[in-house]
């Protein structure tokens, strides 16, 4: 259910680089996904009875607008970029979730995971090639696994306070909240194909995060988050079969740097080390 959850994301957003590419606003696209997401979970969430009044609690607003910016700025960076590269520049965000939580939460820091997030680090910084030709739609992806890296460690700040369920649903209603004034602008004309992409688009963001919603209430998180990692391979898969694009050595080698790194890192935490 992971991994099917890691295509579902990578699909929408591949969905939204259709559409993006075919003259569509981001921020349009960007709008839809959080306003469809929300109608389609709205049932599943079970609002219980006050709860409706806590979405304006500013830590929530705070949480959901570093979600708007990631995939604002993940979908910018996929007009340009292909869809592996996007996803490995993105992968910074397990490094800044790791050092936030530690120097805002004060969770443990070990030089065995640091080590390895380091290595990770060196993995993405080959793919973006800071000062070697990096182009703006890597600094994109780039800041957008910065502002996911944040939305986790607000998460991880608000996951006492709220059900998980709540906090799904809250992200989505107050990031259509927000991207609401932006969104209006002139359209292509939107015949079926991309009133496919548009649902598309907004149910693979939204029925990726709930499948991962589903696995977390059964399964322990120590098994879950190496298998995040299977979005990188998500991402190449999707990106050749979709739009033709295939990473070059340097890039597959940087993939494989971060994966292996990530995962290991990941089952260390699990153990505690």
């Amino acid at each position: 259910m992971v991994v099917l959850a890691m295509f579902c994301i990578v699909g929408g957003d591949a969905a939204g680089t259709i559409l993006t590419s075919a003259g569509f606003p981001t921020v349009t696209v960007a709008w839809s996904r959080f306003a469809m997401g929300a109608l389609l979970l709205v049932g599943f969430a079970g609002l219980q009875k006050g709860e409706v009044r806590q979405l304006i609690d500013w830590r929530l607003a705070l949480r959901a607008l570093l979600i708007v910016c990631g995939i604002t700025a993940i979908l910018t960076a996929l007009k340009t970029e292909p869809m592996a590269n996007v996803f490995a520049g993105f992968f910074i965000g397990p490094v800044v979730s790791y050092f936030l939580s530690a120097l805002l939460l004060g969770e443990r820091i070990t030089l065995l995971r640091t080590g390895l997030l380091l290595v990770s680090f060196i993995g993405v910084l080959l793919v973006v090639r800071p000062g070697f030709g990096m182009t703006a739609g890597m600094g994109f992806a780039v800041l957008a696994g910065c502002f996911h890296g944040s939305y986790l460690v607000a998460t991880r700040w608000l996951a006492g306070s709220y059900r998980p369920r709540f906090l799904l649903l809250s992200q989505l209603v107050i990031g259509a909240v927000i991207l609401a004034p932006f969104a209006i602008a002139p359209l292509p004309q939107i015949d079926g194909f991309f009133l496919l992409m548009i649902v598309l688009s907004a149910l693979g963001s939204a029925v990726g995060n709930l499948l991962l919603v589903l696995v977390n209430r059964t399964t322990p998180a120590g098994v879950v988050a190496p298998l995040i990692y299977s979005q990188l391979f998500a991402a190449t898969i999707i990106g050749f079969f979709v739009f033709g694009q295939w990473p070059d050595s340097l890039a597959l080698f940087s993939l494989c740097i971060i994966m292996v790194a990530g995962v290991s890192s990941v089952m260390l935490a699990g153990r505690g080390r």
